[in-house]
């Protein structure tokens, strides 16, 4: 088994497979994959290895993150800011890390918002990962359009709207996500998520 994983990890370009771990021998050959810019997934005794993307990926991923927590803070709503934190069950035989993840509300056992940014094909199926981690909703970015995807009892839905996050303006997000400008993006969205939560309680007010 260690010989399959005698690879040169530099030459990844799309997700490598490994079929056929068990959960104890992937929890044994973990340790020796944790170096810097790899990432590890595991599902039903397939091992994903691949290399975190680049650039692209990196400046998109930090800019939701950043658009979200703007929104939350602005919209007062409680949560937590969880990044890449690994995500896994031994029961499930499942462990995934999201590009971004967030705990909406207090006293969360586990995030109730996953985002992945594709830019690579191929992999483990990242739904039925998620599924088995039993995260609420899960938004993928894929060329500059999102997606979502909402847990019901025994599948992911996919939805319009984002649940977890109601009243936020997904027009308004995935303008900002495409506007070349990082500052103005920033600029323009916290101050159109501002103006608009000072109109709605000016109404209910």
């Amino acid at each position: 088994m260690t010989t399959t994983l005698e690879i040169d990890l530099e030459k990844i370009a799309e997700p490598l497979l490994f079929p056929g771990f068990t959960w104890q021998q992937f929890k044994a050959v973990e340790p020796l994959l944790d170096v810097p810019g790899v990432r590890v997934s595991f599902l039903d005794g397939v091992l994903e290895i691949r290399r975190m993307p680049g650039k692209k990926h990196e400046v998109v991923k930090k800019r939701i993150g950043i658009l979200i927590e703007a929104y939350l803070e602005i919209a007062g709503i409680p949560h937590t800011p969880t990044g890449s934190m690994t995500l896994e069950s031994e029961s499930g035989l499942v462990r995934r890390e999201a590009d971004e993840s967030y705990e909406i509300g207090e006293n969360r056992d586990r995030p109730d918002l996953a985002i992945e940014v594709v830019v690579t094909s191929g992999g483990i199926n990242k739904l039925e990962a998620y599924k088995r981690l039993q995260i609420s909703e899960v938004w993928f970015w894929e060329k500059e359009r999102l997606s979502f995807y909402a847990l019901r009892i025994d599948r992911y839905e996919a939805i319009q709207q984002s649940e977890v996050l109601s009243n936020l303006d997904l027009q308004l997000l995935i303008k900002a996500l495409n506007e070349p400008n990082h500052l103005k993006a920033v600029r323009e969205f916290r101050e159109a998520v501002g103006k608009t939560i000072r109109s709605d309680e000016s109404s209910r007010g």
